[in-house]
């Protein structure tokens, strides 16, 4: 009997000693990083957390660290200030072949560019505009909210202003008449 009270003590003494499983780590871990506009968790892997930047994909973000000759696998809260500005110079204008990058033979320059944030977005909203203006069939197709790639329009995408719902209606349940 004495010898399981001692090992009762043993063990509440053991957990005493043991940190919780949710004590905070590092602050470095916890803040967010500013990379091109773009909050990423400090506890995110770089790897992962470059994605988080629009226009880098996955495959991107592992060629930028090949490159840098990166730790992908280390924390962006860990990253230095030089690293980070590393990284952002690399996004900027990334030595990587051409079918990494998003923006290929671009239309009024020609160019093979790699475009992220505010940029992409500008520069789609702009292809779009062009197509709606020559009334291209994408155009047309995006003008009038339908779908542009072939999907099909039987089942889905049947809505008509303000997401009302084409087709059959259904009776209101309760009275009769």
């Amino acid at each position: 009997m004495e010898q399981k009270t001692e090992q009762m003590q043993v063990k509440k003494q053991d957990k005493a000693e043991k940190p919780e499983k949710h004590e905070r780590k590092e602050e470095s871990h916890e803040m967010l990083i500013r990379i091109l506009s773009t909050d990423i968790p400090g506890s995110r892997k770089v790897n992962i957390g470059l994605t988080y930047i629009k226009g880098i994909s996955f495959a991107m973000s592992n060629a930028i660290c090949y490159i840098l000759k990166m730790d992908k696998n280390k924390k962006i809260g860990e990253l230095s200030k030089e690293e980070i500005e590393k990284i952002t110079a690399e996004i900027k204008n990334p030595k990587v072949p051409d079918y990494f990058k998003n923006r290929r033979n671009d239309f009024y320059t020609g160019e093979t560019k790699h475009l992220v944030t505010t940029e992409l977005d500008l520069k789609k909203e702009f292809d779009i505009k062009r197509m709606k203006k020559i009334h291209s069939y994408k155009g047309v197709r995006h003008s009038h909210g339908l779908p542009v790639r072939g999907q099909r329009t039987k089942s889905h995408f049947r809505k008509k202003g303000k997401n009302r719902v084409v087709g059959v209606s259904k009776k209101s349940v309760g009275k009769k008449g």
